[in-house]
C-alpha cells in the first residue's frame, strides 16, 4: 500500500467539489438569464447544470495487480459528466420584457435560489471534510517519519 493513498482519493475530491461549487455558482449567477440557448427562433432560458460524479475506477487488469500485490486501490471520485436538469421552466408575466411571448409571459430559469443554497452548503461541507482528511494524513506520515529519529 502506497502512503499518498489517501492523498490521491482527497485530492480527487476536493477536485470535484470545487468543480461542483463553480457549477453552483454558475446556476446562481444565471438565475434570471432569460436567455441561455437558440432553438431555432426562440431564446430557451439558461438551464440550471447539475454535477455527476462516480467512483474512479481502473481496468479490471489494474485492480487484480493491485490486489495480488496487496495494495489498496484508494481511486477516489471523478465527475462523469454534468448534465442540464429537466426541470420545467418557470413563467412570470411581464408583457413589458424584451423576451416576453405574445402573450406577455417571460420563462425563467429552473433555478432554485435555496435549492442551490443547500448544494453549496453541502459542497463546502465535503470540501472541508476532505482537507481534513488530506490533513490528518500528512500528519499520520509525519508522525510515522519522526519514528525514525
Amino acid at each position: 500500500m502506497r502512503l499518498t493513498n489517501g492523498f490521491d482519493a482527497s485530492a480527487s475530491a476536493l477536485t470535484a467539489q470545487r468543480l461542483r461549487m463553480d457549477i453552483i455558482s454558475s446556476n446562481i449567477a444565471n438565475a434570471t438569464t432569460t436567455r441561455g440557448k437558440k432553438v431555432g427562433d426562440t431564446w430557451l432560458p439558461y438551464q440550471r447544470k447539475m454535477v455527476v460524479m462516480e467512483p474512479r475506477q481502473s481496468q479490471f487488469a489494474q485492480m487484480l495487480n493491485q490486489e495480488i500485490q496487496g495494495e489498496a486501490p484508494g481511486n477516489g471520485v471523478r465527475v462523469s459528466r454534468i448534465i442540464e436538469d429537466q426541470a420545467p421552466f418557470k413563467s412570470v408575466y411581464d408583457p413589458s420584457h424584451p423576451d416576453a411571448d405574445e402573450n406577455g409571459n417571460v420563462w425563467l430559469p429552473n433555478v432554485d435560489i435555496a435549492k442551490e443554497m443547500v448544494d453549496m452548503i453541502s459542497a463546502t461541507r465535503a470540501y472541508e471534510a476532505n482537507v481534513t482528511a488530506l490533513n490528518a494524513s500528512k500528519s499520520m506520515i509525519m508522525k510515522a517519519l519522526e519514528i525514525g529519529r
